[in-house]
Formats: C-alpha cells, sequence, structure tokens
C-alpha cells in the first residue's frame, strides 16, 4: 500500500468516526433511561411566574399578567401541586391567592425587595393587603428574595420588613436566601417564623454532580438545622436545569432533571422536609440573566405540558431520529455535483460529509434555538451555521477529487488564499469564542457542534496533503494557534478537569492549531 493509499484510507477513516459518533449521540439521546420513581401522591408547592411565552419578562416595567392566564395557569398545576411560590404582587400577581384558593391550593406569598426604597413600600402595601384580603389562601409571606445575594438591602432593612409584615397581617413570614448567607446573617432568624434556604446543586460555587446533588442538598439541611436549632428550616428552591451549559460535572440534561426531582422527592417523604421545587414553567426571559441554562428549570414547557412523567423512564430527546432528516438531504445535496463522475469514492465521500455535516447543523441549531435571545443573536447564529455549511463544501469539493482519483499526487498549489482565509477566519473565531469564555464564563455555551464540522475538515486536508501553504516569514497563524490552545486549556482548567465539553473543546483548538504547525513549507 503506498503512502497516499494509507492517506486516503486514514482520511475515510476519520470521516466514519465522526460521523458514527454523531449518530451514537443520537441513539443516546433517544434511548430511554430507567430513574428511579417519585414517590405517589402530590407535590407539596413549586415556585410560579406566568412570564414564560416569547417576549414576555416581569422585567418588563409596564409587563401585567392578567386573570385568565393565571386561571389556566393553576388549572394545569392544581392537578399535582398543593401549593405555588410567587416572588412579587405587582404586575397583576396579588391575584394569585384568590384564584389559587378556587382551585384548592395555598399560596407562599411573595413581596419583592430591591434597592429602591419607593418600590419597596408600594410593595409591601400591596402585600400586606392582599394577605389580609386572603389569608385563608396564604400558607406564608416570604418577604424578600435574594436580597442579600444581591447586595441590594442591609440585613437590617430586611428584619425591619419582616417585624412589619408579620405586625400587620398576623401570617407567618419567612425570608428566602442562599443557604450560605443565611449562616453569614444569622441575626434574621430571630424576625422569621422558618428559615427558608435555597440549595441548588448546579450552582454552588463548587458545582455538584447529579447523581451526589441529593446527597448534597440533605447535607445542607443537616448543617442548616444545626445553625438554628430549633427553627424549622423550609427548602424554599431546589431544581436542576433541561439545557445549557455543564459546570464542571452538573450537566443540564431532561433526564438529569427527571432524576433530581424524583430523588429529591423520595427524599423529602423519607426526611419529612417542607419544600419548594424550582420552577413551574420554563423562563426564556432568564436567559437573560443566567445563560441559556436559565431559562429550562421548569417541570412544565411553555405549553403548559410537563416535560417528563414521575414514573418510568425518560429518554433525552425521543424524537432526536429527526436529525436524519437535515442529513439525509445534505448528504444527498453534497453527492449531486459528483453524481455523473465515474469515481464512487467521490461521490460516498461527499455523501459522507454531507451527512456528518447535516448531524452537526440538526445540533448546532438546536443549541442556536435553546439560547438565542434577540433577533441580533438568532441572526449572528444563522450566520455561523451557513459560514460552517460553505466552509464544509469548500473543504468536501477539493478532498473528494483527492479520494476519487487514484491517480492524484499529493502536492497542492503553491497558492491557495481561499482555503488559507478560510483557516485563519475559523482560528480568529475560536480565539474570540475562548476569550468570551474565559473571561465571561459562568453562562457561555461552547458551540462545540457548530465549529466541529470545519475543524475536521481541515485536518482532513492536513492528512491529505492538500492544506494551504504558509510561508515560512509569517509566524502569526501559529501565535494565533498557540494563543487558542492556551485559552482552551485555561477554559479546561476552570471547569476543574470535569467538564467533559471543555476536554472536547480543547481538543478541537488543539487539532485546528496543530495542523497550522504540519503544514509549514517554504
Amino acid at each position: 500500500m503506498t503512502s497516499l493509499d494509507a492517506r486516503r484510507r486514514a482520511a475515510v477513516a476519520l470521516l466514519l468516526v465522526a460521523v458514527a459518533g454523531g449518530l451514537l449521540r443520537l441513539a443516546l439521546r433517544a434511548a430511554p433511561v430507567a430513574l428511579p420513581n417519585a414517590p405517589p401522591g402530590r407535590i407539596a408547592c413549586v415556585s410560579y411566574t406566568p412570564f414564560y411565552q416569547p417576549g414576555e419578562s416581569p422585567l418588563d416595567p409596564h409587563a401585567r399578567v392578567s386573570a385568565a392566564r393565571i386561571e389556566a395557569d393553576l388549572a394545569v398545576l392544581s392537578r399535582r401541586f398543593d401549593c405555588v411560590r410567587t416572588y412579587s404582587v405587582g404586575q397583576g400577581m396579588d391575584q394569585v391567592p384568590a384564584i389559587a384558593q378556587r382551585n384548592g391550593m395555598q399560596v407562599l406569598l411573595g413581596i419583592w425587595l430591591g434597592r429602591d426604597p419607593a418600590a419597596n413600600a408600594r410593595e409591601m402595601a400591596l402585600g400586606i393587603a392582599t394577605a389580609r384580603a386572603h389569608r385563608a389562601a396564604i400558607r406564608a409571606i416570604v418577604v424578600g428574595n435574594e436580597v442579600l445575594l444581591r447586595g441590594e438591602l442591609p440585613a437590617s432593612a430586611i428584619a425591619a420588613d419582616l417585624d412589619r409584615v408579620r405586625a400587620a397581617t398576623g401570617l407567618p413570614v419567612t425570608y428566602a436566601d442562599v443557604w450560605e448567607f443565611w449562616l453569614r446573617h444569622p441575626q434574621l432568624a430571630a424576625h422569621v417564623d422558618f428559615v427558608t434556604v435555597h440549595i441548588l446543586p448546579y450552582w454552588e460555587d463548587d458545582p455538584v454532580a447529579v447523581d451526589q446533588a441529593v446527597q448534597h442538598v440533605a447535607a445542607v439541611v443537616g448543617q442548616v438545622r444545626t445553625a438554628f436549632p430549633g427553627k424549622p428550616v423550609l427548602i424554599g428552591e431546589t431544581g436542576w436545569p433541561s439545557r445549557g451549559r455543564a459546570r464542571q460535572a452538573a450537566v443540564p440534561s431532561l433526564v438529569n432533571e427527571a432524576r433530581f426531582v424524583r430523588e429529591f422527592l423520595l427524599y423529602a417523604q423519607q426526611a419529612h422536609v417542607p419544600y419548594n421545587l424550582i420552577e413551574a414553567f420554563d423562563q426564556p426571559w432568564k436567559r437573560r440573566l443566567e445563560g441559556t441554562v436559565g431559562g429550562y428549570w421548569g417541570l412544565y414547557d411553555d405549553a403548559r405540558q410537563p416535560k417528563f412523567p414521575l414514573h418510568g423512564p425518560v429518554a433525552e430527546d425521543p424524537r432526536a431520529w429527526r436529525a436524519l432528516v437535515p442529513s439525509a438531504l445534505l448528504a444527498l445535496a453534497f453527492a449531486l455535483p459528483a453524481w455523473r463522475r465515474r469515481h464512487r469514492h467521490e461521490r460516498a465521500l461527499r455523501a459522507l460529509a454531507g451527512f456528518g455535516s447535516g448531524l452537526a447543523l440538526a445540533a448546532a441549531w438546536q443549541q442556536l434555538a435553546d439560547g438565542a435571545r434577540s433577533t441580533l443573536e438568532w441572526s449572528a447564529g444563522i450566520a455561523a451555521l451557513a459560514a460552517m455549511l460553505t466552509t464544509v463544501w469548500i473543504l468536501t469539493a477539493r478532498l473528494a477529487r483527492w479520494i476519487g482519483d487514484a491517480d492524484a499526487a499529493p502536492t497542492v498549489p503553491a497558492s491557495t488564499p481561499l482555503l488559507a482565509r478560510l483557516q485563519s477566519g475559523w482560528l480568529i473565531a475560536l480565539a474570540w469564542l475562548d476569550l468570551l469564555r474565559v473571561f465571561d464564563p459562568r453562562y457561555r455555551d461552547l458551540p462545540l457542534a457548530l465549529v466541529a464540522p470545519a475543524t475536521l475538515g481541515f485536518a482532513l486536508l492536513c492528512i491529505a496533503g492538500l492544506a494551504p501553504a504558509i510561508p515560512h516569514a509569517d509566524r502569526r497563524p501559529q501565535l494565533l494557534a498557540l494563543g487558542t490552545a492556551l485559552l482552551a486549556t485555561i477554559i479546561v482548567l476552570q471547569e476543574r478537569g470535569l467538564n467533559p465539553d471543555a476536554w472536547t473543546w480543547l481538543g478541537l483548538n488543539l487539532l485546528l492549531g496543530s495542523n497550522l504547525w504540519r503544514i509549514r513549507r517554504a
């Protein structure tokens, strides 16, 4: 076997492995996963924010939820939950207690506190009036939510507001915050009837993997009870996201969300721990604050349908095989230019490259749909997808003729400006994405499916000996490649080496960058 034949076989093998990996991913997403069943009976309470349709947001000062929307939402939630927790009484949320009572539910009534004294005064007055008017529907009043975490008010001001609401309503009051902030401000316990803590394993400073998440919740509850002996403890928020970026070993997915919720409900029943799950419906507006993952903590989607059952196996995406449709169409489109050529290997490689590109396109499109928050982001995302397909088309055309021609020589013209510009463009894009992730890492996704096809294409060109030549005098591409490798390594270190997506991202950076070191020619 000649050196040229060996390179052909290596290039085809690499492409086959990539396509097989894409098919394996589809199979894993479509396969049902056995999970423990949730205990029978109703769920205690769930956070309720009705701004779940596209364009809706409680951050809009003019937004107001209608009674009809609340009625429809609570009619659905009352089938599964005994209680809803709200976070404010403004924007029409003061209508919730009366509607909840008609649906046989109670309310943990939220009064929102921030840094604006006038807004706080209005919210407090409306909250007190609402509680007085619907006492039978109110389980307790939550005065302030994560105010200490946001640094908007001192603990003394929150304590004064708690005392005022209790005196004005005669109802139990509490304050809700991340559990660490309760431990930092224990003086607030004297002003509440019970301590309300948020325990979100995914968002911890040291994120907790889903297989250890419920044990972490139990450990925190024990720590808080020890810190506040004799004071009841309510888990005011706990849950798991179904989509978004992994944080170290904490991976958002529908299966992981279902697993956490089921295991937590079993724990709560056995340990007799009062709780509230976050949250009823996915909240797209939270993606502006928390990235993709912020919009996908709901137990229901925006069509008021449960995202997963509480019993039986759960599949990440039962319709994942739909990705085979664009894959087949792209395989046909890629193969058509070589349809009349006599070399079947050329047609086969084109079809294989098109099929693999279709798998990547479906995954990248889903990531775009999950995370895009504006017309600008949609436009930029679609442009990036078009750039990916265009790049793969150009690289495939070059590779296909080389694969199909048995007498092809491994040489390439000295000047290949288009390929050189394409490779430099992708390297610059990687460097930009690396910089964003290194300096603003908390909420940014890694676009693996978008970057992988072009990176793989340039690797195949390098194997074939068809990569664009780089003059010895030009060190800029190599310096850029070195920079992307270093930045991608930092991303892995930021994730403490626990995030498989970060390792894959490092691999893509190294693969594209290493080509530039291998293809230098005089």
